[in-house]
C-alpha cells in the first residue's frame, strides 16, 4: 500500500461517513445538517480526483489502491447521496393535503434512490472489469472521455443541488415529483454508455496560457465566494454535457464519417 494515494482515498471515505452522520442527525428544524453533508460530499469529489492523478504523478499506483478507491466510492458517492436524496427530497417534506399522495412519493423516492445506488455500484463495476470500453457515440481522438457518467460526478449533482437550497427541504409534491425524475435520471446517465469528459488529458505538469490560470483563479474564487449558485451551475452543465452529445451524435451520425476510436479515462488509484 502507498501511503500518499491512500490518504486521500481515506480522506474521501471519511467525507463519505460524515455525510452519512450529518444526515441521520437531519430533522425538519435542523435541516442544515443536509446541507454539511452535501458539503461533505463535494470535498470527496475533490479527494477522489487527487488520489488518482496524484498516484499515477508519483508512480505509486498499484491493485490496493484501485480496490479501495471503488470501495470508497461506494460508500461516499453511493450510499450517502442516495440517502441524502431521499431525506432531502421525500422523508423530511411537508405533509401534503392529499396524505396518500405524500406517502407514496415517500416509497416511489426511496426506488428512485436506491436505484441511483444501484447505478452507482454497476457504474463501478463495469469499470473495474472492462478494458477500452467503447461508447456508443465516440468523441474527438486525443482526448479522453468516461463511458457513462461517473459516480463522483452522479454524487455531484446530487449535493449540487442540495446545497444550492441550503439544505431546506422539499416542500411541495410537484417538487418532489421533478426531484424523483432527476434522481432517476442520474441512474440512467451512470449506466448509460454515454461519453462525459474526463479531464484527464489535462497536464497539469506542462505549460499552459496564463488565460487558464486566470480561468482557474476566477473558478476558485467564484465557488469560494459563491459556492451555492457556482456549483449548481457546473454540476448541472456537467449533467447536461453528456445528453448534448449525444444529441448531437444522433442528428450527426447519417451525414458524417465513422467517429473515431476512444480510450476510457482512468477513475481510481
Amino acid at each position: 500500500m502507498y501511503i500518499l494515494p491512500s490518504l486521500f482515498t481515506t480522506g474521501n471515505m471519511a467525507a463519505g461517513y460524515y455525510a452519512i452522520l450529518q444526515i441521520m442527525h437531519a430533522t425538519a428544524n435542523e435541516f442544515w445538517h443536509l446541507d454539511n453533508a452535501a458539503i461533505a460530499i463535494g470535498f470527496a469529489v475533490l479527494f477522489d480526483g487527487l488520489d488518482g492523478r496524484i498516484a499515477r504523478m508519483t508512480g505509486t499506483s498499484s491493485d490496493f489502491g484501485r480496490e479501495l478507491d471503488s470501495l470508497a466510492d461506494v460508500i461516499t458517492f453511493g450510499v450517502a447521496p442516495a440517502m441524502l436524496a431521499w431525506t432531502w427530497g421525500f422523508h423530511l417534506m411537508t405533509p401534503v393535503t392529499l396524505t396518500q399522495l405524500h406517502l407514496n412519493l415517500g416509497k416511489l423516492g426511496a426506488i428512485a434512490s436506491f436505484l441511483f445506488l444501484m447505478a452507482g455500484a454497476s457504474r463501478l463495476a463495469r469499470f473495474n472489469i472492462t478494458t477500452n470500453p467503447q461508447p456508443s457515440n465516440p468523441g474527438r481522438p486525443g482526448k479522453k472521455y468516461f463511458v457513462g457518467m461517473p459516480i463522483p460526478g452522479g454524487a455531484g449533482v446530487i449535493a449540487a443541488v442540495v446545497h444550492f437550497a441550503a439544505g431546506d427541504p422539499i416542500t411541495s409534491w410537484y417538487t418532489a415529483l421533478t426531484w424523483l425524475l432527476m434522481v432517476a435520471a442520474i441512474a440512467y446517465l451512470m449506466v448509460s454508455t454515454w461519453r462525459f469528459y474526463s479531464f484527464k488529458d489535462i497536464d497539469f505538469g506542462s505549460r499552459h496560457p496564463f488565460r487558464l490560470i486566470l480561468f482557474l483563479a476566477a473558478l476558485f474564487a467564484s465557488i469560494y465566494y459563491f459556492s451555492r449558485p457556482v456549483l449548481f451551475g457546473v454540476a448541472l452543465l456537467y449533467m447536461l454535457s453528456g445528453v448534448f452529445w449525444r444529441l448531437q451524435w444522433v442528428f450527426r451520425r447519417r451525414s458524417g464519417p465513422p467517429p473515431p476510436t476512444y480510450k476510457e479515462a482512468s477513475l481510481t488509484s
